[in-house]
C-alpha cells in the first residue's frame, strides 16, 4: 500500500501544462473555418432603440452578418432555473426586443472573417435611442427597497429574523453603538475574460466556453434555443480565474451559438475587459446598519443588522448578507433585516464570499467599534461572546474551532504585543495599526456523480463534469482517488469540464471538494469491490459510477460552518495617506485539509482579494446613464505584487465526521471573508479614524481641515 496521498502537499498535477502553455482555455479551441463576433453594447442606460443604421458595417469587407433585434431569430427561452440562477424573475432575453434595461446591454452583434474586421464593423453600427434616466444608485430617492419575492436568502435564513427584543436591549444597555456601512459594487476581473467558441454539426451544438457549471450551461442553452439538452455539449477543461462571474450562462454564449447557426460556420466571441463589467454580473453594492449593545463587562445584549443590496429590475438576485449574524456571537436579542433595491442595472451575481464577505465587514467593524467604546481588547470581546451552539437555529455546531483559530492566529501574529490605544504604535514616521476580524462560511454539499475506469495496466481514469478555476481541483481529486484505489498519484488521471461527463454541482460556494470528492471516492470504492470479485485480476476494463450527496439528517441536526480568524497589520504614511499591508495572518478551522499546499494557496488568494476589497476595488457608475466609468484595468484597481506583504496561513486540527465522508469543509470563500474588516479595524487602530465606506482611500486618511 502506498503512503496515503491525502494530507500531503503534492504539487499541482496540471502545473506543467499551465506553465508550458499546454492548458487550453475557452478561447484556445480555435476551429477550422472559424469566424469572429463582437458585441455592440447599448450606450444608454434605459430606454428604447428607435433606429439602427448598420449599412456601413455590412459593407465593410469581411463582414458576414450584423444581428440586431430586427433580424435576430426569435428564441424559445424555455423554462430553466439552474442551481445558481435567481429564483424569481426572468433572465435577459438578448436582442429579442427594442428595450434597453442597462448600460452595455448587447444590442447588436457583428460577425466577420477576422477579429479586426469584426471590431471595426462594430464601431460603425449607429444606434439611436429614446433614453430615460436610469436608477442606478440605491441612495437615489427613486430607488425603493423591497422584500425579496421568495422572502428568503440562500439556506435557512429568512429575510427577516428576530429573537428576543433587541430594541429594548439597545435602549437599556450601558454601552451601545449604531453605525452605517457602505460596500461598493465590485467586479470580478479574472485574468481570463469570458469567451465562447460555438460550432454546429447538423443539429448538434458544441460550446467551448468559460463556465464554472458546464451541465447548467448545457441545460440553459438547450432551453434558450429550444433543442434537446443531448444536442448541446459544453467543454471547459481550464478556467483562468472566475470568482463567480462564470457560474451563470450570460448573453454572449447565446449570441455565439445563434451567430454560428446563422453564418453556418464556427464563431468565436471573446468579451473585451470593458464588456465584462457590463454583462457578466458583479458584487452588488450594499448599505448596512449594525447596532450593538453590551453590558459594561462586554457581554452582548442586543444586535440589529439591517442591509439593502442592489438588484436588476428583471431578476431578484439575493445573497446571504445577514446570514452570519444570528450565530456568530452569543446574544439573547437579535434582529436581522434584508432588502433588495431593483434598479436599472444588470443582474448582480456571486462574487467570492457572496453575502458573507460584505455582511461580515459591517458586523466585524461594529464589533471593533463596540470594543473601543468598552475600552476593551477586540479579541477579548470576541472570546467573551463565543456561543456554545448556533443560537439562531438552536442547533449544535458540527464543529466550531473559532477559539482555536483565535489562539493560533493571535499567537502567530503576536497580538499580545499590540498597544491598546489608537494611534499609539509607530515605525519611525509611519503609523502602525493592528486589527482583526472573524471569518465564517457555511458548508455546502451538492449531489455529484463520478465515473471510474480501472485499466488492465494498473492505471485509473476518473471523469466528472466539475470545473477548476484555480483551486487545484485536478490535484485534490487525484489525491482522493489515489487514496481510495490504493494507487500512486501518477497512475490516476482525472478528467473534468465536459457536460457529457457525470454531472456535478457548480464550481462555487466552496462545495467542489466536498461534493465531487465524495462522489469520486464512492466510485473508486465501487470499482475496488469489482476488482475484489475478480480476485484482483482482470484483462479488460473495470468501470463503476457513483452518486454522493449531502446527509439530510445530519444537516437537520447540526449547524455546519468553517471558521477563521484574520489578523492584519497596516502601515500608514501620515503625510500622503498611503496605506500598506505589511502582513496578514489567518487561522482557519476547515475540516480535513486534503492538500496543505493548495489550501494555503487558496487562503493566500483570498487574502489578496480581501486587501483589494478593503483598499482598492470599486466600480463607479455615471449617475446619468449607469455607465461603469472605470471599466478597465487602468482605473479599476486590484492588488499587484508590490501591494502585498507577508501572507501567512495556519490550519487548526479539526475532525468533523458530520459534514461529509471526507470531512472537508472548503476554503475558497472563507479565505476572503474577514480580511476587509480586519484591514479597516487596523486602520482605526493606526489613526483613530473609523472608515465605514469601502474602499478605504487616501482621501479618508488626509485631514483637510
Amino acid at each position: 500500500m502506498n503512503e496515503n496521498p491525502i494530507g500531503q502537499p503534492h504539487p499541482r498535477v496540471d502545473g506543467r501544462a499551465k506553465v508550458t502553455g499546454g492548458a487550453r482555455y475557452a478561447a484556445d479551441f480555435n476551429q477550422p473555418d472559424q469566424t469572429y463576433a463582437v458585441i455592440v453594447g447599448a450606450s444608454t442606460g434605459l430606454g428604447r432603440i428607435v433606429e439602427i443604421d448598420d449599412r456601413a458595417a455590412r459593407q465593410l469587407p469581411g463582414v458576414l452578418a450584423v444581428l440586431t433585434h430586427l433580424n435576430m431569430p426569435k428564441l424559445a427561452y424555455g423554462s430553466h432555473k439552474g442551481f445558481i440562477d435567481p429564483s424569481y424573475g426572468e433572465r435577459l432575453h438578448v436582442m429579442q426586443d427594442d428595450r434597453v434595461r442597462f448600460y452595455g446591454q448587447p444590442v447588436a452583434l457583428v460577425v466577420a472573417e477576422t477579429q479586426d474586421h469584426a471590431e471595426h464593423a462594430a464601431h460603425l453600427v449607429q444606434i439611436r435611442y429614446r433614453s430615460e434616466t436610469p436608477v442606478c444608485d440605491p441612495l437615489d430617492p427613486r430607488a425603493e427597497a423591497i422584500v425579496p419575492q421568495e422572502g428568503r436568502e440562500p439556506g435557512p435564513h429568512a429575510a427577516d429574523q428576530v429573537r428576543g427584543d433587541p430594541d429594548a436591549a439597545l435602549a437599556a444597555a450601558p454601552v451601545s453603538i449604531d453605525a452605517a456601512y457602505d460596500c461598493p459594487r465590485q467586479n470580478h476581473v479574472p485574468i481570463e475574460p469570458n469567451a465562447t467558441i460555438a460550432a454546429w454539426d447538423g443539429d448538434q451544438l458544441t460550446l467551448w466556453s468559460k463556465s464554472q457549471f458546464v451541465v447548467n450551461e448545457q441545460a440553459e442553452m438547450a432551453a434558450i434555443l429550444g433543442i434537446p439538452a443531448a444536442n448541446v455539449r459544453v467543454v471547459c477543461p481550464f478556467i483562468g480565474g472566475a470568482f463567480g462571474t462564470s457560474l451563470r450562462t450570460w448573453p454572449h454564449v447565446t449570441l455565439a451559438a445563434v451567430a454560428a447557426r446563422e453564418v453556418g460556420r464556427p464563431v468565436k466571441l471573446v468579451l473585451s475587459r470593458r464588456q465584462t463589467f457590463h454583462t457578466t454580473g458583479h458584487r452588488p453594492r450594499t448599505l448596512q446598519r449594525v447596532a450593538l449593545s453590551a453590558t459594561a463587562d462586554g457581554r452582548l445584549t442586543g444586535i440589529v443588522h439591517e442591509g439593502t443590496a442592489e438588484t436588476s429590475r428583471y431578476e431578484q438576485y439575493v445573497e446571504a448578507l445577514t446570514a452570519v449574524t444570528p450565530f456568530l456571537y452569543s446574544c439573547p436579542n437579535v434582529r436581522t433585516r434584508y432588502r433588495i433595491a431593483p434598479m436599472d442595472i444588470g443582474t448582480p451575481t456571486y462574487m467570492r464570499g457572496p453575502g458573507e464577505a460584505t455582511g461580515v465587514f459591517a458586523l466585524e467593524c461594529a464589533i471593533d467599534e463596540l470594543a473601543h467604546a468598552l475600552d476593551m481588547d477586540p479579541l477579548a470581546l470576541r472570546r467573551r461572546n463565543e456561543p456554545e451552539i448556533d443560537e439562531g437555529r438552536q442547533l449544535p455546531f458540527s464543529t466550531r474551532s473559532m477559539l482555536a483559530c483565535y489562539e493560533r492566529g493571535a499567537s502567530a501574529f503576536g497580538w499580545a504585543r499590540r498597544s491598546h490605544a489608537p494611534g499609539s504604535m509607530r515605525d519611525g514616521r509611519l503609523r502602525i495599526g493592528w486589527g482583526m476580524a472573524c471569518a465564517t462560511y457555511p458548508v455546502f454539499h451538492g449531489e455529484a456523480n463520478a465515473r471510474v475506469r480501472l485499466l488492465a495496466d494498473g492505471t485509473a481514469q476518473i471523469e466528472a463534469a466539475a470545473s477548476d478555476m484555480g483551486p487545484g481541483t485536478y490535484t485534490s481529486i487525484t489525491q482522493i482517488a489515489a487514496e481510495a484505489l490504493g494507487l500512486p498519484m501518477q497512475a490516476v488521471r482525472f478528467r473534468l469540464g465536459q457536460s457529457d461527463f457525470p454531472p456535478t454541482p457548480p464550481h462555487g460556494g466552496s462545495m467542489t471538494l466536498a461534493s465531487v470528492g465524495s462522489a469520486v471516492r464512492e466510485a473508486c470504492l465501487a470499482v475496488r469491490d469489482q476488482l475484489a470479485k475478480h480476485g484482483g485480476r482482470f484483462d479488460g476494463v473495470l468501470e463503476a459510477s457513483a452518486t454522493a450527496g449531502p446527509d439530510g439528517q445530519a444537516r437537520q441536526r447540526f449547524s455546519m460552518h468553517a471558521f477563521g480568524a484574520v489578523f492584519v497589520e497596516v502601515a500608514i504614511d501620515p503625510d500622503v495617506g498611503t496605506i500598506r499591508v505589511p502582513r496578514v495572518v489567518g487561522a482557519y478551522g476547515a475540516g480535513r485539509i486534503v492538500n496543505p499546499r493548495l489550501a494555503a494557496s487558496q487562503c493566500t488568494g483570498g487574502m489578496v482579494g480581501g486587501i483589494g476589497m478593503a483598499l482598492m476595488e470599486r466600480t463607479a457608475l455615471d449617475p446619468r446613464d449607469g455607465r461603469p466609468v472605470n471599466a478597465h484595468m487602468g482605473d479599476y484597481l486590484v492588488p499587484v505584487n508590490l501591494d502585498i506583504g507577508h501572507l501567512e496561513t495556519h490550519f487548526v486540527n479539526e475532525v468533523d465526521p458530520h459534514v461529509n465522508a471526507l470531512g472537508v469543509k472548503g476554503l475558497g470563500e472563507i479565505a476572503l471573508v474577514g480580511v476587509a474588516p480586519a484591514v479597516a479595524n487596523a486602520v482605526f487602530h493606526a489613526t483613530g479614524k473609523r472608515i465605514r465606506e469601502l474602499p478605504i482611500r487616501i482621501e479618508h486618511m488626509i485631514d483637510h481641515g
